[in-house]
């Protein structure tokens, strides 16, 4: 981070991609003939966090989010996405058990590499504010010392409504803004923290996205990072462009892997 960069916000944004492990990445991202074992590493020095999806489908160990710390450097950060059996059921207000064994799972042991905690919900699961409300009340504010953001990556219409933002407000959790048509979105990240889920990128361009719709995203992104935390991630789309989407917002943003760095 430049110190120029570092004046603009006291909050720089943390820019990633989804995971580290997909096939093509070893095309256009990891150096050839890189080990599979490497990869976090090597991602993790090129970018500056990553979204977890594993955590989602399993239930992980203590000493794998420990692995995950030891192999990255300081200040990296992992967001993790809530296991799926927590989110994906007809009353979220019975979820107090699947919630508590995602969060004792051992997230703790990332320390300070522990970011947000994304709650993403079924497309098809509609805003039913006291049953909400319920699930809200269950998400522990801290696990150990470590306090804990969540962010609600809800995906049914119905949720972009006052109602919904006022009891996100109340509950102190975010809300995650998207670019993607098939998906709702507020105009603007709501809640303490800024996560923003890009989804548009497009195969055609090297970068996934056009420079002018980078230089965009880049003035946007450090505006929200001047009033909070803020996560960018490159998501879906054309997957394959995901790391030199993040890289590319990155250089824009000030920031350059440390071999790199001037």
């Amino acid at each position: 981070m430049t110190a120029k960069a570092r004046k603009a916000s006291s909050h720089p944004p943390r820019v990633g991609i989804g995971g580290w492990t997909y096939e093509p990445w070893r095309d256009n991202f990891y150096p050839k003939g890189l080990a599979h074992t490497k990869e976090l590493q090597y991602a993790s020095r090129h970018l500056t966090a990553i979204e977890v999806n594993g955590t989602y489908y399993s239930t992980f160990k203590p000493p794998t989010f420990r692995k995950w710390a030891d192999e990255t450097p300081d200040g990296f950060v992992f967001s993790l996405k809530a296991n799926r059996f927590a989110t994906n059921r007809k009353l979220l207000g019975t979820a107090k058990e699947s919630i508590a064994r995602f969060v004792d799972s051992g997230i703790a042991e990332l320390g300070d590499k522990l970011g947000p905690i994304v709650w993403q919900f079924m497309p098809t699961k509609a805003f039913e504010p006291e049953d909400f409300e319920a699930f809200l009340a269950l998400l522990p504010k801290k696990e150990g010392s470590r306090v804990l953001q969540h962010v609600m990556d809800v995906r049914h219409p119905s949720f972009l409504l006052e109602e919904y933002r006022t009891l996100a407000a109340q509950y102190g959790v975010s809300t995650v803004f998207t670019d993607a048509d098939k998906f709702p979105s507020f105009e603007e990240p709501d809640g303490p923290v800024a996560y923003a889920r890009l989804m548009m990128a497009d195969a055609k361009l090297a970068a996934g996205y056009a420079p002018k719709a980078l230089d965009a995203w880049a003035a946007r992104a450090q505006g929200w990072a001047a009033r909070r935390p803020t996560y960018v991630f490159f998501i879906n789309g054309a997957k394959e462009k995901a790391p030199a989407a993040a890289g590319a917002l990155l250089k824009r943003l000030g920031w350059a892997p440390a071999e790199q760095a001037p």
